[in-house]
């Protein structure tokens, strides 16, 4: 069985863990201790030089970077990866632009405002990055006017991609009674067989900590 070395709080770690148990394949999350310190030890960067999760783990084969982890979903099975050659060149493209544009400002902004105390949250910084997370919003929104997912007609990697923060509760700047092709279209997603929620589908909830 295939080992996820996940935590509930990451969104990338989502992302992988969305994809393998949509798929149907057989695996396990294996819970990382990220706020314990536990991704900048010895142990762990021997799996990831890198220090970051999601880490995949299917016999010999060390996958780490969710894009990748969700690629591999598709070798092994054939979804999620689109139709056609264009389908698949469409998916990357939204994969990249959610990697640059929508979860590296949504991580790092959900993280300054929920996770570091109050007294250490940068607010200039914050309020910086929800302009640009509302950006990204609107461009996700208008690309989902008229359509049920973003590439083809079933759901594809750019969907997982794009959603990997969105359904996370902590306040970040994302409302998604503000943007309703996004909310319509997170129903469409939470409606697949097998979806589960990140607290649901992966070990570690900030209540863990309270």
């Amino acid at each position: 069985m295939m080992k996820l070395h996940c935590f509930g709080e990451s969104g990338n770690a989502y992302k992988a863990a969305l994809a393998l148990q949509l798929s149907g394949l057989a695996w396990e999350a294996v819970y990382v201790d990220f706020f314990g310190g536990q991704t900048r030890g010895g142990d762990f960067r021997q799996k990831n030089v890198m220090g970051e999760v999601p880490v995949l783990e299917d016999g010999d084969t060390v996958l780490t970077q969710s894009g990748v982890i969700q690629l591999y979903v598709t070798e092994k099975t054939g979804q999620f990866g689109g139709q056609s050659p264009a389908e698949a060149r469409e998916v990357m493209r939204w994969m990249f632009w959610d990697n640059h544009k929508m979860s590296s400002q949504a991580g790092m902004t959900r993280f300054l405002m929920n996770f570091l105390p109050p007294e250490k949250r940068p607010q200039e910084v914050i309020a910086f990055s929800q302009g640009r997370l509302k950006a990204a919003f609107a461009t996700l929104d208008a690309a989902l006017a008229g359509r049920e997912w973003l590439v083809g007609d079933a759901i594809t990697h750019a969907d997982i991609a794009c959603c990997g923060y969105l359904f996370y509760p902590e306040p970040f700047g994302f409302d998604r009674k503000d943007w309703p092709n996004i909310n319509r279209w997170l129903d469409n997603i939470a409606a697949m067989p097998g979806w589960a929620h990140p607290y649901d589908l992966m070990p570690g909830n900030p209540s863990d900590r309270a």
